[in-house]
């Protein structure tokens, strides 16, 4: 997740081998990643360190939410009034997001959320998201079913 209030940070080719080397097993050791990309175990260290400081990369555990105990999982289409910002930013303090982009087109936010049921989705929506001041309208895309989800497209 990329800083929001900082400059873009320019990857050389060898942070760039770093990151797919992650991207690929984030549990992969320093010194493997060396042997790939011709550093030392210690300057690999300090460079994962500096992208991660600066937010080019996370390095998290991805789970399945249905083995999580989340049996729903949602995306909602959120249109406002006002600032856009400060419901944007209310939106992202609710546990049960886990993703929310400002967007063009007929949606200005796209929220993510996971529920552990269709009712605590209802609770959710009708409670909480809709209280936040700002929101005007939602619409709900309840997943069925996935069929990718990926965090391995590598770097350009």
């Amino acid at each position: 997740m990329r800083k929001q209030d900082t400059a873009p940070v320019v990857l050389d080719d060898v942070a760039k081998a770093i990151i797919e080397q992650l991207q690929q097993d984030g549990r992969r050791s320093y010194a493997a990643i060396g042997k790939e990309v011709g550093l030392s175990e210690a300057a690999v260290r300090q460079r994962v360190q500096r992208l991660l400081e600066s937010g080019v990369m996370q390095i998290v555990a991805v789970t399945d939410p249905l083995q999580m105990g989340f049996a729903r999982q949602a995306m909602i289409g959120v249109r406002t009034s006002g600032q856009l910002a400060p419901v944007a930013d209310a939106l992202a303090q609710i546990d049960e997001v886990d993703y929310v982009v400002v967007t063009a087109g007929s949606f200005d936010l796209l929220v993510e959320v996971v529920c552990e049921s269709d009712e605590h989705l209802f609770d959710l929506i009708s409670d909480r998201i809709r209280a936040v001041p700002g929101v005007e309208t939602t619409e709900t895309f309840m997943y069925l079913k996935l069929r990718k989800q990926t965090y391995s497209w590598g770097v350009r």
